[in-house]
């Protein structure tokens, strides 16, 4: 697959490089790309991005970035002519080896949107596999596919189960949320009531699509 360069996914794909990666996806060429999402400006110590989730503490967002996170993916989707998922090794490696093997057979451009963990999320990085389980079993990454050459009705398909975790369980093991907790708990649970809507209102979002 051609990919852009690990450290810089989020910038590349959702920031400064988001006008390309739109243009690509419209020519109907057979391009892969695989984004690696680490949800901030991975390259320049963890800023925040339009990847970065609502409440999270990144650098010139130190006390939560107030808006939520760009979905890359259903803007991909609208061109309709796309091939697009969102995975996480981790948590499925099986669905993780299919999509991309779809993915590259697919006779257009390509989008597989990874889940990737980051020091700057504040976790143990040895235990990175753990947190992209907890991240698909809360419902806050979950897993699917779009396949706009299938019949409609089968072209979306959700690959992960409903969210059978609470959302927190994910974000409190984290520094990135954490950090607003220690400082601020009443903003901080604010930040989680919403980002606990958000999550809600995107499955259902998700639900919608697979009747096409």
């Amino acid at each position: 697959l051609h990919s852009f360069p690990t450290r810089r996914s989020s910038d590349l794909a959702y920031d400064i490089g988001y006008g390309g990666l739109d243009h690509v996806l419209s020519t109907g060429e057979k391009v892969n790309i695989f984004v690696m999402d680490t949800e901030v400006y991975s390259n320049t110590g963890g800023q925040k991005s339009k990847a970065t989730p609502l409440g999270a503490s990144a650098k010139f967002s130190v006390n939560g970035k107030t808006t939520g996170k760009k979905d890359l993916a259903l803007q991909a989707i609208a061109h309709g002519t796309a091939f697009v998922a969102q995975i996480a090794m981790a948590a499925n490696d099986t669905h993780t080896l299919r999509t991309i093997i779809e993915a590259e057979n697919f006779p257009g451009p390509s989008l597989i949107i990874a889940y990737a963990q980051c020091i700057a999320h504040g976790i143990d990085m040895s235990k990175g596999a753990e947190e992209q389980e907890l991240a698909v079993k809360t419902g806050y990454w979950p897993l699917f596919h779009y396949n706009p050459r299938k019949p409609q009705g089968q072209r979306f398909v959700i690959d992960s189960k409903e969210p059978s975790l609470p959302l927190a369980d994910f974000l409190h093991r984290e520094n990135r949320f954490n950090v607003i907790r220690a400082k601020d708990p009443a903003l901080a649970a604010k930040f989680l009531t919403e980002e606990e809507e958000a999550t809600k209102e995107r499955w259902a979002k998700l639900k919608t699509l697979t009747a096409l």
